[in-house]
């Protein structure tokens, strides 16, 4: 199952991950987005045009109209459709220079994520 919020999309997460849980949690209590969350082992991903393999190694935002973001684009498509003050954010992530920090920030942040707050041993992201 997939829901859709209206316009703003749904953001795929790996529920086996305590960091990605606490960032989800935080992303709907702070950034108060109107994205929709759902953990990527609950979606229906060949309907979404994924493959477990490509959710499992980022996190995704998919839109209804099929659009979909990774990594640190999912992470601005969740920004751009929060509040006031994330929005602003959000839109700059996604030029073309910011779009490349973003993009690396959240590679690192994926590759450590099992050393950062909340995260569990199920963090660890195994690269081979």
């Amino acid at each position: 199952m997939t829901p859709f919020a209206p316009g703003a999309g749904t953001f795929l997460y790996d529920q086996d991950c305590g960091f990605c849980q606490r960032a989800v949690v935080f992303a709907r209590e702070r950034v108060r987005t109107r994205t929709a969350f759902t953990a990527w082992q609950d979606a229906d991903l060949a309907a979404l045009g994924l493959t477990p393999e490509q959710a499992d190694a980022q996190a995704w935002v998919v839109y209804p109209d099929g659009r979909r973001f990774a990594g640190g684009d999912a992470v601005a498509e969740v920004l751009v459709h929060g509040r006031a003050l994330t929005r602003p954010v959000g839109r700059l992530m996604r030029l073309p220079l910011l779009r490349a920090v973003n993009r690396a920030a959240y590679r690192w942040v994926a590759a450590h994520r099992y050393r950062l707050p909340g995260a569990t041993a199920s963090c660890a992201v195994d690269r081979r």
